[in-house]
């Protein structure tokens, strides 16, 4: 019989499961729509469904961990279906955040304006640049999901060790190897950070030097440019808060064996990482133009339908 923690624990992750494939479930469907009738695709709409697209991908990763740590907990950490959970989460989520870089990046090349012969290089090659990003993201999501294989050696030599006698020595550095592994495999998610980062600073020294010609030339702060650079700037300011918020949960869930209540903490981390999946895709729609106003008009169209008097969606 499931306990009260356990029972708040499994609504908390279908509510958010649910909505979290609703939110990334449009973005693909409306961008994936209207690749099919323009036969075309931006770099900037192909980013953002992949974005959305792998999102889904990890929610249905962590929903099926969520229930094992409900249900069959004992077997959370070991077993084959444990392996292939961390094989698959640990390249979805790496390729997940690779992703928020690479629009970061592009961002702020299409944006941002310096006259630095480097930057002008950049920019003037942005799509290759980014394209370029993609491919080293997913060749990085790879070499990061194959150094798992030393921990699950690591681990296969513990639970194998288990009823040896006289090797307490030997199990206890390799319990530390394990750990050790374990966290470092954290590490490769700084590069993808410090690229948002630097792509977020630039875009605002780019903004401070651009609103300063404005008022010099008494132009005024209004302008396309200027709004194009706020709107870049609260779409990356908000992966990387996000971003931050995501990365307290896999501290959580990696330290997680550390702490004196290890379940609970994998549920706290648990609930987080889902909630940053959901949150995140829903600002990225209110943030694009084009997703906004699609999002708008079906949730008018729904409204309209549900009210007193209303044909339905046939009537014109």
């Amino acid at each position: 019989m499931l306990g009260f923690i356990e029972g708040v624990f499994l609504v908390l992750t279908v509510t958010e499961f649910i909505l979290g494939n609703l939110v990334n479930g449009f973005i693909v469907s409306i961008n994936g729509s209207h690749w099919f009738k323009s036969k075309k695709i931006s770099l900037c709409d192909f980013i953002i469904s992949s974005l959305a697209l792998f999102r889904i991908f990890l929610l249905w990763i962590i929903f099926i961990d969520s229930l094992i740590i409900v249900f069959s907990y004992h077997t959370h950490d070991s077993g084959i279906m444990m392996q292939l959970i961390d094989v698959f989460w640990t390249f979805t989520n790496n390729f997940n955040i690779w992703l928020i870089s690479c629009l970061s990046v592009l961002y702020c090349l299409k944006i941002a304006s310096f006259s630095h012969p480097s930057f002008l290089w950049l920019k003037w090659r942005a799509s290759r640049v980014v394209v370029g990003m993609l491919w080293g993201a997913l060749l990085l999501s790879c070499v990061s999901t194959m150094s798992l294989m030393n921990e699950f050696k690591i681990y296969s030599a513990l639970t194998g060790s288990k009823g040896i006698p006289n090797i307490t020595e030997y199990i206890r550095l390799k319990r530390q190897e394990y750990n050790l592994m374990h966290v470092l495999g954290n590490l490769w998610k700084i590069p993808s950070l410090i690229v948002s980062l630097v792509a977020y600073f630039l875009l605002l020294l780019s903004l401070g030097k651009h609103t300063q010609q404005m008022q010099q030339s008494s132009i005024g702060s209004r302008d396309q440019s200027t709004e194009a650079h706020k709107r870049a700037m609260r779409i990356i300011l908000s992966f990387f808060l996000f971003f931050l918020f995501y990365s307290l949960s896999f501290i959580i869930l990696s330290f997680s064996h550390f702490l004196p209540e290890t379940k609970i903490a994998r549920i706290v981390g648990v609930v987080i990482t889902m909630l940053y999946l959901t949150g995140d895709s829903f600002i990225l729609i209110l943030c694009n133009n084009k997703l906004k106003k699609t999002f708008v008009a079906m949730l008018s169209r729904e409204c309209g339908c549900l009210k007193p008097g209303s044909k339905g969606p046939i009537a014109s």
